[in-house]
């Protein structure tokens, strides 16, 4: 999932060189066996412990004798019948079809093998399947390293990794004369599976109880709104706080932007899209490391004018860092100008803390423990080592909101953005009143901050010769910096404007639009064709094009809300202000936190290659957007909602009540502030 779209696009390209002539004695020699399990059974009737223990290194154990008896009871059913021992063959992988289009996989039937549950009468035991993958060979792409070709195998579960590779070992040696290295792993054991669950510990209880505590709270007030509550105005503070009825009232609550100035409504349009591209990202980023049944078709892919949309999605997390930023200044400073000038910094770092914690703490407990709880299948152990591996060394990473800085992979893989955004806010206190005390002075002075730190970006790249796609470029703080300050000051402009009404001339409205689409166009489709055809930038070259795409895009986003907020947005007002964006936009927190969840889960339970095309990853982008859609609701329902509430409840308000401006004003801003800046966005969309 890390692989970035210029290096897969050299891997495929190693590949379509090397499957010409690299492997062609190996693979003309697994052709002309029969179906790799009538070869192993056939080879091993008659197993004795030689053929799983190395001679002289040890004698057999317990394990050892009983993995003999059980493949001496498969051998067994296989030559009388059964239908058990035939299912287990049966289940077995073949020699993929299309070796030559890129199908380097057979998952066999994963379901067929694990429910293999045969009771042996000598033993009293029950011998039960156990699925894993097995490489057959490599091919060696060149530059890139080696692509292993694998089939599934089925085996007797009281055997090991350690049986399994041996058994292996001596029958490709024997039948394919291939003396393999003992560095060659053939059997990562690790990622075998069979159809016994593994049994819940102390922090899958943990979470099961919180999750149900939530539950029965939001139900019981939900019922007592709903049956005894005739008047919602006259509801108690706590059965309001979680009741899921009064929340999804809120929810799906249209505003009226017209009716209050402070409401710019084109944000929600921006947000969702925003949210939509980067799940439509991570849906090719996990279809590319999927088994494809035609690999080879992504080479042209990438070399599409298409592709570039989806390989530079990473702007719409440049998208949140504008909004996040521009969203602080604008409620920050009418808050300071209310109380003149005071800001109670402490109270604002705890609001913001707490406000985006519970999700994400609960976002930590489930993807660490349930992705293998809640499915089975072929590929779920290598998505759950992706989404809940991390989170074992790495959650008070994320619990600090320094995950962006974390040694190793992060835990919510999407939650670095977490990381930055909260690393920004820190810092914003001091330029909020460096904007209320001298205003364009402070302008001036941020806006260089801002270049300096752009040239740091780009001498970090250029000393170091990092590539855009490095993590220590991609997820640093002062690489996202720019889209957040641009924000910021923007933020300001529409705040010492507020009131004002600008009257732009026709030229000078096309003119805009037409700049902030060059700036769009050239973030998104500069590279192209030069890194479609999986050359690689000069690092001067790259860091250039990192540095400023950082600072145009945003650029570009200051004419969108300007003129859609004054007036001159025309057809894309109309579309980016629809009060259908609402809902999804108060849903989008959640829906980014937990969309990986949905993405990697699917795909970890799927028991078959998939064909990849444009439509087909649209028809699941489609169902995981759906399914997303229903897990944030839920989650808003049962944590965001009432933990929102009750922090607005029980701590004191970051400003003091101003008769200047109507509660539900203030509320409202509050609320698109702190949506919008705790959003998190995926890993790299080129992952």
């Amino acid at each position: 999932m890390d692989m970035d779209g210029r290096t897969l696009m050299l891997f495929l390209c190693g590949l379509a060189l090397a499957s010409a002539d690299t492997y062609t004695e190996q693979a003309q020699r697994v052709m002309q066996m029969r179906r790799l399990a009538v070869e192993f059974i056939d080879y091993y009737q008659n197993l004795t412990a030689v053929d799983l223990i190395v001679p002289g290194t040890r004698l057999p154990n317990k394990e050892d004798l009983q993995c003999m008896a059980e493949m001496a009871q498969l051998s067994q059913g296989v030559q009388s019948g059964s239908i058990w021992a035939l299912r287990m063959i049966d289940s077995w992988g073949r020699l993929p079809a299309g070796l030559l289009y890129g199908n380097v996989k057979d998952l066999g039937n994963f379901d067929e093998c694990v429910r293999v549950d045969h009771h042996m009468e000598s033993t009293s035991l029950r011998l039960r399947g156990k699925y894993c993958m097995a490489k057959l060979f490599s091919i060696d792409t060149g530059a890139m390293g080696k692509l292993s070709v694998q089939t599934a195998v089925c085996f007797p579960a009281s055997c090991n990794g350690e049986h399994m590779e041996r058994l292996l070992r001596k029958l490709f040696n024997q039948l394919l004369n291939i003396e393999l290295s003992p560095e060659t792993e053939l059997i990562n054991d690790s990622n075998c599976q069979t159809a016994e669950r593994e049994p819940l510990d102390f922090l899958a209880i943990f979470t099961i109880v919180i999750i149900g505590v939530l539950g029965a709270a939001v139900l019981l007030c939900t019922l007592i709104d709903y049956f005894l509550c005739d008047d919602q105005k006259q509801l108690p503070s706590l059965v309001k706080i979680f009741s899921a009825r009064a929340n999804s009232r809120s929810l799906f609550r249209i505003v009226d932007g017209k009716s209050n100035p402070n409401v710019i409504e084109c944000l929600h349009g921006i947000r969702c899209l925003s949210i939509i591209w980067v799940i439509y990202g991570h849906d090719y980023s996990v279809y590319f490391i999927t088994p494809n049944i035609n690999v080879i078709d992504l080479i042209p892919w990438f070399r599409s004018s298409y592709s570039m949309f989806i390989m530079h999605a990473q702007f719409s997390v440049d998208t949140f860092f504008f909004l996040s930023g521009f969203l602080v200044a604008m409620v920050a400073l009418r808050a300071m100008e209310r109380s003149r000038g005071k800001l109670n910094v402490p109270l604002m770092y705890l609001h913001r803390y707490l406000r985006i914690t519970p999700v994400l703490a609960l976002a930590i407990l489930v993807y660490m423990r349930f992705v293998p709880l809640l499915g089975s299948g072929p590929l779920i152990k290598i998505f759950d080592r992706l989404v809940a591996a991390p989170c074992e060394d790495n959650w008070l990473w994320t619990f600090l909101y320094v995950q962006n800085y974390s040694p190793t992979a992060t835990c919510v893989p999407q939650s670095w953005y977490l990381g930055v955004d909260m690393q920004l806010y820190f810092i914003s206190p001091l330029l909020l009143i460096a904007l209320y005390k001298w205003g364009k002075k402070a302008v001036a002075g941020i806006v260089l901050l801002m270049l300096l730190l752009a040239s740091c970006l780009f001498s970090t790249m250029v000393i170091m010769g990092y590539a855009s796609n490095n993590d220590k470029i991609y997820n640093s703080t002062h690489t996202r910096a720019s889209p957040w300050i641009i924000g910021v000051i923007f933020g300001y402009y529409l705040h010492v404007n507020r009131g004002k009404s600008f009257k732009l001339n026709r030229l000078s409205v096309w003119l805009g639009w037409l700049i902030s689409l060059g700036l769009i166009f050239t973030c998104m489709f500069a590279l192209y064709p030069y890194a479609a055809n999986g050359k690689d930038l000069a690092t001067v070259n790259d860091a250039f094009y990192v540095t400023f795409t950082r600072i145009a895009w945003p650029l570009a986003l200051v004419w969108v809300v300007f003129a859609c907020k004054y007036g001159y947005g025309g057809l894309a007002n109309s579309f980016l202000s629809s009060p259908l964006w609402q809902p999804l936009s108060k849903l989008s927190f959640c829906v980014y936190i937990w969309h990986l969840f949905i993405v990697d889960f699917n795909a970890g339970i799927g028991r078959t290659n998939t064909y990849f095309s444009d439509y087909q990853v649209m028809l699941r982008f489609w169902h995981d957007f759906g399914l997303t859609l229903l897990l944030a609701y839920l989650m808003y329902i049962l944590v965001e909602a009432p933990f929102a509430a009750l922090e607005m409840l029980l701590l004191p308000a970051r400003r003091p009540p101003a008769p200047v401006a109507p509660k539900s004003t203030a509320t409202e801003l509050h609320s698109q502030n702190f949506e919008i800046a705790s959003q998190s966005e995926p890993k790299k969309e080129s992952d």
